[in-house]
Order: C-alpha cells, then structure tokens, then sequence
C-alpha cells in the first residue's frame, strides 16, 4: 500500500450530476478546505466545529457581500475521511448556475478545480484504498444490476484486495526459503526448496485459475452485455424490445422496414445486464435510409457479445433468414421462434440442420409467452457456474484479468524450470515476477503512469 502523503492542495469540485435536482454538492478536500470554505459561509465559524457535522447557513460573495444560496456544510476532518484529508462538502440547492456560482467563489477563495478521480486517487495516496477498491467505487457508481452492485461493494470493501494479498503472502514465503537456501545452503537441500516451490506454485496458479474463470462473467457486470436483436423485418424484433423493456420504445406496425436505424437501451434480465439493440431488418432494399439501417444491422451482429435471432415460425424459411443464419454462425446466439400464436409453416428439420446446436426458444409477442424462458435461458448462457456461488470475488475489468494472466504465465514458467533441472535461482526470477503482477492488481507495485492512467478514467468529482 502506498505510504501516507500528508501534505496537498486544496481541491474542489462539483461532485453531483449536472442539472436540476434537490440538492448540488460542491467538494472540497485539502490541508485548507475548512479556512477555504469558512470565508465564504455565513453562519458557525467552520473551523471551530465538531468534525462529522453538518452545519446551516449561507454561501455569500467576499467582493458583493451578496447571499448566493442557503447551504448545509458538511465538516469532516482528517484522518477520517474519504482521502484522509480535511473534507468540506457544501450541500446547494440543486441548479446548474447556482452550484456553478459556488463552485466558482470556492475556486477564487483559495482551492483549485480537481481533476478527474482526484478525491479517489488521494485515498489511494494516502492509503485509505488499493487499486481494486478505487476501481469498484466506479463499479458501484455504474451498476446496472443489484448483482453488478453487491460485486461492486464487496470489492469495495477490499475482498479482492485481501485474496491478492494472501496470494502474495505465499509468494513471499516461498522467496524467501529460497534466499536463505542461496545465502546458507549448508542449512538447507535443493530438493526441499525446490518441493516448496513447487507446491506454492500450483497453490497460486489453481486460484489465479479460479480468479481468471470469473473475469468473463465480471466484465458483463460491469459493462453490459451487448446483445443484438436480428432478424428480416416485421418478425417481432421491435415487440420484443418493447416488452424486454416494458414500454413501447420502438414503434411495432406490420409495415415491413419501419425500424430505420438501431435503437439502444440498457435492461435488467434476472441480474444480466443487457445492451439491447434493436435493429433495422435485414434485407435487400433500394430505399437509401433502410439500406444504411441494415448496414448498420450488420455491423451491430459483428460487435455483439450475444445475438437474438427472431424467425417468424408462422412462415418457410427465407432467403434473409438464411442468410441471418450464416451472419451470426461465429456467435453465441439464441434462435427466437416468434409467432407461436399462429400456425406453424417453419421446418424445423431444415432449421435443425442449418443450426444444429441452437438454444431455441418459442414465443408469441401477441400474448407474450416464451419470454421468461428466454430470459432464464440468457442467464443460464452467462452464470451458469456463478449465479449460485457463494464468492461473490470477481475480477472486473481487463486490466486485472491481464495482470492475472501475465501472474499465470510467471507461474508456469516457474513449474517449467522446476521440470526442467534449472538452478533455484533463475527459477526465482519467475516466482518474483509473478509476485509483482498480483502487487499491480492491488497498486502495491504499480508504476506512477498506470496509477495516472487509471484514475483520469473517474469522472470529475470522485
């Protein structure tokens, strides 16, 4: 963990959303960030209260002496705090001009604008938070699922950060057996060493494994599933948007073509959370709006992590459905067969033969069957062995899952040596480097440009 920095400036920042709503919170954080807000707030002197208490008064310009808003003023003081710093936050009436206005008068009294993640990566600094819990509090402001978010706060609390750590703990234990085996080999034998090596590196490697089969699952907590809906037109894409999302998103009519472009909404399906794109029906078309529509179709099938293929199984195979079929082969897919509701004209045995490992799901947008089997049936595809495990560790971004992967090659190259007679001490070089890799996932020996790197992706006032 890094060591304590106990001496910056003072930053400030708007830290709610922009726009109307009940209340704006203006941030500040630094050695001054009381005697800053004291001499712009009009009620208790700030620097004489309690610390954890929030106080009324009013924000007023030094220059005008005008009252700018009536405000509540949060006073926290260090070490207690987010960043480990003196925090004031000044509660506003929620409005873009008049948070701007005291953002403005706490800039010119002293602080200066923070910068993307700076309150988090002043907690990282001080060593109130590793790299795995700054990374969920963005996890968390981000969720789309109560799953995503239970992940997110269990990070949070550092459930990732300890694992990494034994991890390294084990590592190190190992390190150093072998340095004294080097330095003192009259109190040591290289079997023994080499025994422990060994074993300490299946140990690591079995649950680098583990970490490494949750990192597919984590990346879809954290940034949805991109889910295309396909199919020709007027097959019951836009109905089953609609009722994936519970309102009439896109417009339904039995005019082949109405959907022109590919409609985008986000959608909890039983904790998956899902990217779903509706798009324009696939076929051929001189009119020049629908054909972009349908380039853009194609596009979208390439760019999804999962496809919905909707048939209409009221009517033969087409051309274009063929065609959608052989588009989407290379994908994890579900065939849709829409139209329950109406004779059967589809042959199953051509479509068997066409797809023979399709999931396939029967539905009817008139009276709305099949959906919740088609609904069970995506999670299934994607938390089959993690839904019902009791660990809720899960690596979420590429960042861990490639830091974890360069580990689980270190490791490897350890077992290799090993079988391959190599003296102890290059074989050393591997384990070590395997021990720094899970040192970066943490941030313990993570370089200053990663650190940098890492939080300007925050966004400006966390």
């Amino acid at each position: 963990m890094a060591q304590t920095v106990t001496e910056y400036d003072t930053i400030a920042a708007i830290s709610t959303p922009p726009g109307e709503g009940a209340i704006s919170i203006v941030r500040l954080s630094g050695e001054t960030a009381v005697q800053t807000a004291n001499k712009l707030f009009k009620g208790k002197d700030l620097t004489k209260v309690a610390t954890n208490t929030i106080n009324y008064g009013h924000i007023i310009d030094p220059d005008s002496g005008e009252v700018v808003d009536e405000v509540m003023a949060s006073v926290m003081r260090a070490p207690r705090t987010y960043t480990c710093e003196d925090i004031v936050e000044i509660n506003c009436h929620g409005g873009i001009v008049g948070t701007n206005r005291v953002l403005q008068l706490v800039l010119g009294a002293g602080a200066r604008m923070a910068e993307p993640g700076e309150f988090t990566k002043r907690a990282f600094l001080n060593g109130r938070v590793d790299l795995t819990e700054a990374e969920s509090v963005m996890d968390l402001i981000r969720a789309k699922t109560d799953r995503a978010m239970q992940v997110a706060v269990d990070q949070l609390d550092g459930d990732l950060r300890k694992l990494i750590t034994n991890l390294r703990q084990e590592i190190l234990e190992v390190l150093a057996q072998v340095e004294v085996n080097i330095d003192y080999p009259e109190y040591d034998t290289d079997e023994m060493t080499t025994k422990m090596l060994r074993e300490k590196a299946e140990l690591v490697l079995g649950r680098v494994d583990e970490l490494l089969q949750t990192a597919n699952q984590g990346k879809v907590l954290r940034d949805g599933l991109a889910t295309a809906i396909v199919g020709r037109p007027n097959v019951g894409k836009s109905s089953l948007l609609n009722h994936m999302l519970q309102e009439d998103k896109a417009i339904v009519t039995d005019v082949p073509g109405t959907t022109r472009d590919v409609l985008e909404e986000y959608v909890n399906v039983r904790g998956v959370p899902l990217k779903l794109v509706d798009t324009a029906g696939i076929r051929k078309t001189e009119d020049k709006v629908e054909k972009i529509g349908v380039e853009r179709s194609r596009k979208a099938i390439t760019q999804a992590d999962l496809v919905l293929l909707v048939l209409d199984a009221s009517q033969p195979l087409t051309a274009e459905d063929r065609e959608l079929i052989t588009l989407t082969k290379d994908k994890k897919r579900i065939v849709v067969l829409n139209k329950q509701d109406l004779p059967q004209q589809l042959d199953m045995a051509e479509l068997a033969n066409l797809v023979p490992e399709a999931q396939l799901i029967r539905t009817s947008m008139l009276d709305v069957s099949g959906v919740d089997a088609l609904d069970k049936q995506i999670k299934n595809l994607f938390f089959g062995g993690i839904e019902n495990s009791q660990s809720t560790v899960m690596v979420t971004n590429a960042r861990q899952s490639g830091l974890l992967r360069q580990a689980k090659a270190s490791l490897k190259s350890v077992l290799a040596g090993i079988d391959a007679g190599m003296p102890i001490d290059l074989v050393q070089i591997d384990m070590t480097a395997a021990w720094d890799k899970l040192g970066e996932i943490t941030g313990d020996a993570a370089p200053d440009e990663l650190i940098t790197q890492l939080f300007s992706q925050f966004c400006l006032g966390k």
